[in-house]
């Protein structure tokens, strides 16, 4: 039976987002990356876990299927409700997303889906999380598949989100607005930033770093302006840049990067792995966000966004 999320008896609700763990086989770096999930799970104790993207290195691993489940496998045994979207190294190689979702049917804590089947990627779906009785519907979680790389040569980089599923969330978050009131209050999470990713950084009002340039597509098919229209979403979250983790306000929707998560792929001694922690308030728009590090120092962005 899966889980259903609510709010605490506090009014708070706590993600911890995860973000290119990159598992590759469970050697000497993997096991750096599982101490740095065991220690943000224990000093954070969230009510979610979400992964955007990269879960795997699937062209380093010698069984995609196997270390994706040792990644899952985590995530089970901390016992607490887990999300997840593909990345662009999921399904590179030894396994397609399709087969990757199936494994990720099978436990108990998953909430993640494959979504409709009549749009493009795989992994597009929403998590409601209703208000502390369990009750009521106050915040929505989207789950975007960002895809891979660009499915049109002449273009190239990496792939975009696609009107299909554009249409998707306008439609879902029409059906979840509350009658003659203002939007559900919601977030977003995929893994290949937007090209607005570049604007809100370019505007000097961002919290945090940016050391290295925006791998964003370079077809822009209007997602955030379909974000704006449709009210709802007051945080996206993305990983894919390892060396990014800044968060900056964007005409009223705060575009957020986590922190890069695993040892097993490109980063810098300088900069260490961690994870990104998003607490919600209920009946808020606004949330709170703040970084815990490998080192187990807190980043503290804890400023109120969209209230």
């Amino acid at each position: 039976m899966k889980s259903t999320l609510r709010f605490r008896e506090d009014g708070t609700f706590k993600i911890v987002q995860f973000t290119d763990v990159h598992w590759r086989n469970g050697d000497e770096r993997d096991l750096h990356t599982r101490k740095v999930l065991d220690l943000v799970l224990k000093e954070e104790q969230p009510d979610l876990i979400v992964f955007t993207g990269d879960l795997v290195d699937s062209t380093h691993c010698a069984d995609v299927k196997a270390s994706f489940r040792e990644v899952l496998d985590f995530a089970e045994r901390a016992a607490k409700p887990f999300a997840f979207v593909f990345g662009n190294h999921d399904s590179e190689a030894g396994a397609t997303r399709e087969e990757l979702m199936e494994i990720a049917q099978t436990y108990a804590y998953n909430l993640a889906e494959a979504g409709p089947t009549e749009l493009d990627g795989v992994g597009n779906y929403t998590l409601s999380v209703f208000d502390r009785e369990g009750e009521q519907l106050v915040h929505t979680l989207y789950f975007l598949d960002s895809g891979s790389y660009a499915p049109i040569e002449a273009v190239g980089g990496y792939e975009w989100i696609h009107r299909s599923q554009i249409q998707w969330y306008a439609d879902e978050a029409m059906k979840r607005a509350k009658s003659g009131q203002e939007p559900t209050p919601a977030l977003a999470f995929f893994h290949i930033p937007l090209p607005e990713y570049t604007e809100v950084w370019e505007k000097g009002s961002c919290i945090g770093n940016k050391l290295e340039n925006v791998c964003s597509p370079k077809i822009n098919t209007g997602l955030f302006t379909q974000m704006i229209e449709s009210g709802d979403v007051a945080g996206t979250f993305v990983g894919h840049d390892h060396l990014n983790d800044y968060a900056g306000d964007l005409y009223g929707i705060r575009l957020c990067y986590g922190r890069a998560t695993g040892y097993s792929t490109y980063g810098r001694d300088d900069f260490e792995r961690g994870a990104r922690i998003i607490q919600l308030r209920e009946g808020e728009r606004s949330f709170d966000t703040w970084i815990r590090l490998a080192n187990n120092e807190v980043i503290e962005e804890k400023l109120p966004v969209n209230s």
